[in-house]
């Protein structure tokens, strides 16, 4: 799993002002959750890019005064108006305790379906799981080998023994579905059985 290192600065100052001139400077404040204290930091919008504006899911080693934090992206907030990062959460990783975290799922294999001319939705792009730190992945497999036309995949159909899938069970993953060519081709077959 990748690992995008942030230098960051305790924040000694909290409050509007403090923030609006961590800000202006093109800092960000953040909050590491999840440890033994929350810790208040802030680092340089440049620095939060690798983790923020990517698909992937990532650990971040955030380096504050000498220590480093092993952490997962929690939440984003942005500014309404100008779009850019202005708050940043982050979960610290401890051994021993469970957390839940939101991981991309990737679809491997050529489906039947597709195959047969349907088409590939997406209805879900990643999974929500509970988990210990160790068994965090990049992203969830999926195999659609086998699905065929008009055929879905659920939550349910995904086997990960060390993962705890929260989402409800009977929810679609992806779907195969009939393309308006397929289904016009179809209706010319029955057309020219039954002639």
């Amino acid at each position: 799993m990748k690992t995008v290192t942030i230098e960051g600065q305790l924040r000694t100052e909290s409050g509007k002002k403090a923030t609006r001139q961590l800000r202006s400077q093109e800092n960000v404040p953040g909050v590491i959750y999840g440890g033994e204290k929350e810790i208040n930091f802030y680092a340089s919008a440049k620095a939060f890019r690798p983790i923020v504006y990517t698909s992937e899911f990532q650990k971040a080693d955030v380096k504050i005064d000498g220590k480093t934090y092993t952490t997962i992206l929690k939440d984003l907030q942005f500014d309404s108006v100008t779009d850019t990062l202005t708050h940043v959460d982050l979960l610290e990783l401890v051994d021993d305790k469970k957390l839940t975290a939101t991981i991309p799922v990737k679809f491997t294999g050529n489906s039947a379906g597709v195959k047969a001319g349907g088409k590939l939705v997406t209805k879900l792009k990643s999974l929500k799981v509970k988990c210990l730190p160790k068994d965090l992945k990049e992203f969830i497999e999926v195999d659609i080998t086998n699905l065929n036309l008009n055929e879905n995949i659920r939550v349910e159909d995904v086997k990960e023994p060390t993962l705890e899938i929260l989402n409800s069970k009977r929810i679609p993953i992806a779907s195969i579905v009939m393309t308006r060519q397929l289904k016009q081709e179809e209706a010319a077959a029955g057309k020219d059985a039954k002639k």
